[in-house]
């Protein structure tokens, strides 16, 4: 059962495990002052490296002279899932904690934080409250205000029946996992998108336990359009589907999502009425967009990429290990990497 806990906290147990800081990066020069000084100053001993997928704009300049390590991949090769994958099992450490530039740590004990449940032996895996970045608006603020409350907890497959697909709720924005649990289960595999929820749905299903640790806490928070939301949902629809034998077996996947709808209305009732029509539009957007992912397979092929968000999975090496040959496609078939995209996280 979920375990709801307010003193998940350093303790100071298990100091000597190793650390490694893993900032996924592509153009992020913006980003870097705001996000590695806090980790650079960690109150528990780290290893920070900035793996970098090839976007030669001096993010990696930057991160040597900040003074982080770099590892560098070839933007082909980027993958969310199996570039963490590969920066893990490159540099080995007990716990691999992985963060995108775009969140920026509150406090140079945020590590020390998010890794106490790992390094005492509670959780396998534990992810950072989340608030909003200075200046967010309401449309950015309330999800992490919903799914990020200022509490700590721990979670394991029994909870199923009381949170749904929410048991495996978890974000790579600022998380950690202890590597031999990770191993146990065949690592990070192959995917378009959610590899966060992915992983944690393996390590609790080989019953181990995930940590909400509500005190490490970190600024992200971004502002999409409506496409963008059609086409985030899009993916994550669409990953859903190919992972539902491990995510959605036996497990409701709407009730949280009615709560949160139900949530937002009544928040923007009270304070912003006359933005409860872009809320519906913008909730049906997501709905549509994750119904239609769900349903890709049964879509021409030729238009899952260009409704996808993630244009440069489509002809990277990742797809070719998995969709290509289903789909019959090869590498010069489909679309070729993009260059450009929301630059920060990789």
């Amino acid at each position: 059962m979920s375990e709801t806990r307010t003193d998940v906290a350093p303790s100071g147990m298990a100091q000597d495990q190793t650390i490694n800081v893993f900032v996924i990066t592509y153009k992020a020069t913006h980003l870097l002052p705001k996000c590695l000084p806090n980790l650079l100053n960690s109150t528990i001993k780290a290893r920070i490296i900035v793996v970098n997928s090839s976007s030669n704009d001096g993010t990696v300049e930057m991160a040597q002279e900040m003074g982080a390590e770099t590892f560098v991949v070839p933007r082909k090769s980027f993958n969310h899932a199996l570039t963490r994958e590969l920066a893990r099992r490159t540099f080995p450490s007990d716990i691999a904690v992985m963060v995108t530039p775009d969140a920026f740590p509150t406090g140079p004990d945020v590590i020390e934080k998010l890794t106490a449940p790992i390094r005492e032996g509670r959780a396998a895996v534990s992810y950072a409250r989340q608030i909003p970045h200075v200046g967010a608006g309401f449309f950015e603020a309330f999800p992490r205000e919903f799914n990020y409350p200022a509490v700590n907890e721990i979670r394991s497959i029994e909870d199923l029946k009381r949170y749904g697909a929410y048991t495996f709720y978890c974000s790579n924005s600022c998380s950690a996992w202890r590597n031999s649990a990770l191993d146990a289960v065949g690592g990070f595999g192959v995917s378009l998108v959610s590899e966060d929820f992915i992983g944690v749905a393996k390590l609790l299903r080989n019953g181990e336990k995930i940590a909400y640790v509500g005190d490490a806490v970190v600024h992200h928070s971004h502002t999409y359009t409506l496409k963008q939301e059609f086409q985030r949902m899009f993916d994550t629809g669409y990953e859903r589907y190919w992972q539902r034998h491990l995510l959605l077996d036996g497990v409701s996947e709407d009730a949280r999502g009615k709560l949160f709808v139900k949530a937002m209305i009544a928040r923007l009732w009270k304070e912003r009425p006359v933005a409860i029509p872009y809320a519906i539009v913008q909730t049906g957007a997501k709905y549509i967009g994750y119904k239609l992912g769900f349903a890709a397979h049964k879509l021409p092929k030729s238009w899952i990429p260009k409704i996808s968000s993630q244009d440069f999975y489509w002809g990277s090496e990742a797809f070719q290990k998995r969709e290509a040959v289903e789909w019959n496609w090869h590498l010069a078939a489909a679309p070729s990497p993009a260059s450009t995209g929301r630059p920060g996280s990789a």
